[in-house]
């Protein structure tokens, strides 16, 4: 695993930071203008970047582009000679501090890294023909992350589009208490390649390392957009926002969450992929949908283009397993409505099937099943980036669900539906859970599943039980990522709950019991939500 990890690094920083190679002056669009520049950030420390200028006098609005984790400026100049050539903007693309060729060290989208995107714009105003007035941010990943917190700082920013970023970083990265082990690999393996760490990220990395991620977890909260999103709020920032619904390190929920705390003008786009990949391309400068909204965003926003994408449905969804982008006028109306399924006892179908429950209309007696912690199944999310890449060009991940074994899993599926429905929102399991001393680890899995019980992967969750759930029983309410899928007819939909997942630390103790109990009084339940 730690090879396939460092395979992975590799090929992230090498897909994410060249995509193109960086125009020059000579073969840059006709009126358009390529420059390396360094540009002084706060505490002096030097900023690399690359300056995109169009023909004329100006001024014009300006974008300022902080490039991804472990990236340099070039990720993003084939979408800014197109921005510059064909919209008429200044853009300035930079390689945040610690990485590549920029001075400084790692901050983590710090207060530094928030303290240089406001020194670029400064800069941009004084040596380009930039307009101060007309000021927006853009970027992948850290670049989104970082374009969203200096929004909060500097009211000068109008305008913002924030792709594949994070709004919470505990949830994303630690979520539910539950440490994304490959992610956590994969973004410090990519940082110590490219980049030279803080003393933060410093911090951050031992107490992965040795195992207290607690310790430092007062890290996240002033490098989270959801802390400051009064002040992006009060700013009046027109934000947009576009993830990934299978992004293995930064999933769509925490941005839904972000979406709906948003009080201006705003914009949500959910589709296929893993983390990046649905902007990737469109970064190169080659055709895609994001990087065309996105430019719509700015055009409307900062040069008051009246191109209609203030009359569309804000929110904008391409379902999971293909499909075009459907469009609801709000998070809420993604969910028509909630088929509440009650969890059933657990036990074989008929002698030669593996032991399964039912996931029913109705409640049944109150019952109690247990499984074997620590036991690895055939159930889980797939490595990172990979699965979530494989999805977008409709590979999902897939499971045969006889084959998970029942001794380290509990299973519950429904009757096959007579007709196509469509999963649409976030499914919600509630159940009684008793464990072993320990912390305990369970991952919920939710498929779409054929007659022959070969399911492909819709949503997963992974939650920790601290030791105080020893004994028992402790309800636990868990929100699943939310997905948009069509589940055809003659489909089941599979619960599978395991405490063993690769892509995860996981506290499950070897050998001990986890139990699943749904009393008649609360029984256990799965919220599945319907479009």
């Amino acid at each position: 695993m730690r090879r396939l990890l460092t395979l992975a690094t590799a090929a992230v920083v090498a897909t994410l930071a060249v995509p193109v190679a960086a125009p020059t002056a000579s073969t840059a669009p006709p009126g358009v203008t390529v420059s390396h520049e360094t540009i002084p950030g706060a505490d002096g420390v030097a900023l690399d970047a690359k300056v995109i200028e169009p023909a004329g006098d100006g001024p014009f609005p300006l974008l300022v582009m902080p490039a991804s984790w472990a990236t340099p400026n070039l990720e993003y100049v084939g979408a800014a000679a197109d921005l510059a050539y064909n919209s008429g903007y200044v853009v300035v693309t930079y390689t945040a501090r610690g990485f590549w060729a920029s001075g400084g060290a790692v901050e983590v989208a710090g207060p530094e890294d928030v303290a240089d995107a406001s020194k670029v714009i400064d800069w941009a105003g004084a040596n380009t023909g930039a307009d101060p007035g007309r000021v927006g941010m853009a970027g992948i990943s850290y670049g989104a992350g970082i374009s969203a917190l200096t929004a909060a700082a500097d009211p000068r920013v109008r305008a913002v589009s924030a792709m594949s970023g994070w709004a919470d970083l505990e949830k994303s990265l630690y979520p539910n208490g539950t440490v994304n082990a490959q992610g956590a690999e994969l973004l410090l393996g990519a940082g110590h390649l490219t980049g030279r760490f803080g003393s933060d990220l410093a911090e951050l990395e031992r107490a992965y390392r040795e195992g207290r991620i607690e310790d430092a977890l007062h890290l996240a909260p002033e490098r989270s957009p959801t802390t400051v999103v009064d002040a992006i709020n009060a700013n009046g920032t027109a934000v947009m926002i576009a993830n990934a619904w299978e992004d293995s390190l930064f999933p769509p929920q925490q941005m839904a969450d972000l979406y709906e705390d948003l009080s201006g003008p705003k914009r949500l786009m959910l589709s296929p992929g893993d983390h990046a990949t649905p902007e990737m391309f469109g970064a190169a400068g080659l055709p895609n949908d994001v990087w065309d909204s996105t430019r719509r965003w700015f055009d409307h926003h900062l040069r008051d283009v009246p191109n209609g994408i203030d009359g569309e449905n804000p929110v904008q969804l391409k379902p999971i397993n293909g499909g075009p982008w459907r469009g609801y006028p709000d998070w809420a109306s993604v969910t028509g409505r909630v088929d509440t399924r009650y969890l059933g006892a657990p036990e074989p179908r008929h002698p030669l099937a593996p032991v399964t429950g039912e996931l029913s209309p109705g409640p049944g007696a109150g019952w109690r099943h247990s499984i074997s912690a620590g036991v690895p199944t055939a159930a889980d999310s797939g490595p990172v980036m990979i699965s979530g890449m494989l999805q977008g060009f409709g590979i999902p991940v897939g499971v045969l669900t006889p084959l998970v074994d029942r001794r380290g899993a509990g299973v519950w599926a429904t009757d096959p539906y007579p007709s196509a429905v469509t999963v649409s929102g976030t499914p919600r399991l509630s159940t009684a859970v008793s464990a072993g001393s320990g912390d305990t680890t369970l991952f919920a899995y939710l498929y779409d599943v054929d007659a022959f019980g070969a399911g492909s992967l819709i949503s997963h969750k992974p939650v920790t039980l601290d030791g105080g759930a020893a004994g028992g029983p402790r309800r636990v309410e868990l929100a699943l990522e939310p997905g948009l899928w069509t589940v055809p007819a003659g489909h089941r939909l599979v619960l599978v709950v395991d405490t063993v997942d690769p892509r995860y630390g996981s506290g499950a103790e070897a050998g001990s019991r986890v139990g699943f109990e749904s009393p008649t009084g609360a029984p256990s339940r799965l919220d599945i939500p319907l479009g």
